[in-house]
């Protein structure tokens, strides 16, 4: 099990002791506002279950069945966390709506949000390291399941706050409509993890600032070659699959132009993490000298 497959195991007992803790501020309190709290905590277990069966499934090697390998695991589960978030808003709106037409005192107010306080620190912290962990990694899943812990502490920093306008006011349906704002966030964050999730799948093109970085590597590195056409990208979780037709001297050896691929693909691996390239080599009348996704070394004489 490597350190990416360790902290996504991780997350899912920090998320069973932070639902452990938020629920037992609603018991203490009753309040719907903390329900909503707790309720998100369940989805932040159920998440991290997904998270981590997906970075490992993820982590295995291409087989006869996926020769392109598993990579794509980790955006089926953004999807599925993203889904798990907007069923858990409907349900606490659904509370939220029964709670304004039958308001009930908050009991042990400070207590509760002394201990769901305890919980959002927690969180804050865990966040915070699965997405600087992920991003490192490029775990897709490791990233979303931070992103969705730090919607959980802005929403938990809202509930303490509506809460505490409750204690002040005494106006016990502020505690619903607390709730219900929680539950709209949640789902603005559920559909925003779907969208990224869906733009891997649908083998949306690398960051314009990667496609950059990729072009400078090859112009460095094109001795001995005419140009490189048809430049294209795609990520999938950790890898990144570049692909390329490289135009060479019709009367270039097999071997000298297989060397030359070689060469690009390691500087390439160099530059970009976990690149996986394909080069197809074509001879000088392929050349097309203009394009955006043209890399050429000079004109053709």
């Amino acid at each position: 099990m490597d350190s990416i497959q360790r902290i996504a195991l991780g997350s899912i007992g920090v998320g069973l002791l932070v639902l452990a803790l938020k629920y037992l501020a609603f018991l203490l309190t009753g309040s719907v506002a903390l329900y909503s709290d707790a309720l998100e905590s369940i989805i932040n277990v159920i998440t991290a279950v997904a998270a981590f069966m997906a970075v490992r499934l993820s982590a295995k090697p291409a087989d006869r069945n996926h020769p392109y390998g598993h990579h794509k695991a980790e955006y089926l589960s953004v999807v599925l966390e993203g889904v798990c978030i907007v069923l858990a808003a409907f349900s606490i709106l659904r509370e939220a709506y029964f709670a304004v037409l039958a308001p009930h005192p908050i009991e042990a107010p400070l207590k509760g949000l002394l201990i769901s306080g305890v919980g959002t620190l927690i969180n804050a912290a865990w966040g915070y390291l699965l997405i600087r962990r992920g991003r490192m990694a490029r775990s897709p899943a490791l990233v979303a399941d931070g992103k969705h812990l730090f919607v959980d502490v802005y929403t938990s920093i809202g509930v303490v706050i509506g809460v505490g306008l409750v204690i002040l006011t005494g106006i016990q349906q502020l505690d619903a409509i607390v709730a219900a704002l929680v539950a709209v966030n949640i789902i603005w964050s559920g559909w925003g993890l779907m969208k990224e999730s869906i733009a891997g799948l649908m083998d949306e093109a690398a960051p314009v600032d990667l496609q950059d970085q990729i072009r400078a590597v090859l112009m460095r590195h094109l001795d001995g070659t005419i140009e490189v056409h048809d430049l294209k990208t795609r990520s999938a979780g950790r890898v990144t699959f570049i692909e390329f037709h490289l135009v060479v001297e019709g009367r270039m050896s097999v071997s000298d132009s297989h060397a030359i691929c070689d060469k690009l693909e390691r500087v390439l691996q160099q530059a970009v993490d976990g690149a996986l390239v394909t080069i197809h080599v074509e001879p000088e009348h392929k050349a097309k000298q203009t394009g955006s996704m043209v890399v050429s070394t000079g004109d053709l004489n």
